[in-house]
């Protein structure tokens, strides 16, 4: 093998694992990215010789190293995603007038990671840093309307996962499945006044290789402004499209709901 293709097979080696549960066989490598498996087994020795893969021999399995935490950490470091979005969000803010978001899931909430805010916009909670009940943020639910099924089960596997701002959403798991249902044949979500009365959020979600919502940006605005939630919609679409192309990211089949 020569030096870049050998470079490609261990890049491809590291996705793979990294989109997997929990370690597998060389075998199961072997298929996924289609070389040999004695090849595998040179790429594995030497990607764990530096820390990027560990061995489980009595599993007879791989998975991921230290180093490739290391790596992620330093991504995180420095602020990927952020840098990513940030003109994106700039770009959204001055086309609209309106205050552009981009959140992440914690948990069962969303995190706000970033704000871009037009000169004398009414103030928001949703400040960087400020942490929501997914189920009634448009950025929150237009993520885990990509999650698969049980995932979202996992996060709200009772009425007591649910919490309440206004008297308005989702209160139980039936109702949440059949709002996500909606909003992920529509590509985008709304919440109109759920969290704070008086306003209205559209959001679509920014996907990662393995196409699950990696982000999600939001635009706000008065609900009294002569703006449809549609035309809103479509210009958050587009910026979600494009930070999905940046995170090198793809649009996936839809999550079984």
């Amino acid at each position: 093998m020569s030096f870049v293709p050998a470079a490609t097979r261990a890049l491809r080696v590291l996705r793979f694992l990294a989109s997997r549960p929990g370690p597998v066989s060389a075998a199961a490598i072997a298929v996924e990215v289609d070389v040999p498996r004695s090849s595998v087994y040179q790429l594995l020795e030497a990607m764990a010789q530096e820390g990027f893969v560990t061995h489980l021999p009595e599993e007879r399995r791989w998975g991921l190293g230290v180093a490739a935490f290391e790596i992620g950490s330093a991504y995180l470091r420095h602020d990927g995603v952020e840098r990513l979005a940030r003109p994106l969000l700039h770009q959204l803010m001055e086309a609209t007038g309106a205050t552009a978001h981009l959140g992440v899931l914690h948990g069962a909430d969303t995190l706000y990671l970033l704000k871009e805010q037009p000169p004398h916009a009414p103030t928001l909670i949703t400040g960087v840093g400020v942490r929501l009940p997914a189920h009634l943020t448009a950025s929150g639910r237009a993520m885990l309307a990509r999650l698969p099924r049980a995932q979202v089960r996992a996060l709200y596997p009772d009425t007591a996962a649910f919490t309440d701002r206004t008297g308005r959403g989702p209160a139980d798991p039936g109702a949440l499945r059949r709002v996500l249902e909606q909003e992920a044949r529509q590509g985008w979500s709304i919440e109109e006044g759920q969290v704070t009365d008086g306003f209205v959020s559209v959001a679509a979600a920014a996907l990662d290789h393995n196409g699950r919502p990696a982000a999600a940006i939001s635009l706000t605005v008065p609900s009294a402004r002569p703006v449809t939630p549609q035309a809103l919609a479509g210009r958050v679409g587009d910026a979600a499209t494009e930070l999905t192309r940046r995170l090198g990211g793809r649009r996936s089949v839809q999550a079984e709901r």
